[in-house]
């Protein structure tokens, strides 16, 4: 589909997707290519709606994964092939949201001591110290570290806005030892060859190999960082407005959720049942 990926990529540009958005949905139609072994713009609606079911009876993907194929998909025929009228989809009621198992600052510490190498290190306390999402942490430049302003600038991240978010006094040293030690000249993190940003499967594998080698058996992939970030701050008394800005929150409403997270904040809640007053124990 080299044509029609192109010309799909610049439809997705136009729009002003993120490049992991880009990524996505690009890898949504490639998939149904491949599934039919056809060119996607000779497969119909009918069959597209039956490779969706195939990836939820079948294959039993995660309803978020189904549903970003799915969007995916949708661009694809009615901005890419202009059939504007295609209708298909799945489901839209959610499977239950989970809370997620968050790591404690004795268990980040861990993690961050059982790093491979000082890249490694360098690249948990990035994503730790600046709560950052996945696609941000491998697509940080050089030039996004702010010293004389102690921040990073986050370009493009999640609905394709930029932000500012933390650059610890820690973590700058830290990143300088890497930087003496590799000499990164664009990207911060890169691949093997030096030329391309570090991939997220080799980040997700260089975090769950620190993980087993610190002992930790919580749940989740290196996005537990970034969830350990907002709750530590939230426990460490910072509102959270400034959270909700340094996390790139959209709606507060993602960032309240943390509340449900924080141990300090749990802790410091009294039970309605220790307000009741005994009737026995009223002054008379």
């Amino acid at each position: 589909m080299g044509m029609l990926r192109k010309q799909m990529d610049g439809d997705l540009v136009v729009r002003g997707m993120s490049v992991r958005t880009r990524e996505s949905y690009l890898g949504a139609v490639k998939g149904l290519a491949k599934y039919y072994r056809r060119r996607p713009d000779r497969i119909t609606e009918q069959e597209v709606q039956k490779y969706l079911l195939h990836l939820i009876e079948e294959r039993k993907l995660a309803w978020s994964s189904c549903n970003v194929a799915a969007q995916g998909l949708k661009f694809f025929y009615r901005f890419t092939l202009k059939r504007t009228e295609t209708q298909f989809g799945i489901p839209t009621a959610r499977q239950p949201q989970k809370l997620p198992q968050i790591l404690a600052r004795e268990e980040v510490a861990r993690l961050i001591e059982s790093a491979a190498n000082p890249k490694h290190r360098a690249i948990l306390m990035t994503t730790y110290g600046a709560g950052l999402r996945l696609n941000e942490v491998c697509h940080l430049k050089v030039s996004d570290i702010d010293s004389a302003r102690m921040t990073l600038r986050i370009e493009q991240g999640k609905g394709a806005k930029d932000r500012y978010t933390l650059l610890s006094p820690k973590l700058l040293a830290e990143l300088r030892r890497y930087w003496a030690g590799y000499r990164p000249k664009l990207w911060l993190f890169t691949s093997k060859d030096g030329a391309h940003p570090i991939s997220d499967t080799m980040v997700h594998r260089l975090y769950h190999a620190a993980k087993a080698r610190a002992g930790i058996r919580k749940d989740g992939g290196i996005h537990a960082l970034r969830h350990a970030f907002a709750t530590h701050l939230l426990e460490a008394g910072v509102d959270i407005h400034t959270i909700q800005r340094l996390m790139g929150h959209g709606h507060i409403s993602s960032t309240l959720r943390y509340f449900h997270l924080a141990r300090e904040h749990l802790a410091n809640t009294p039970s309605p049942l220790d307000l009741l007053e005994r009737p026995d124990t009223k002054p008379k």
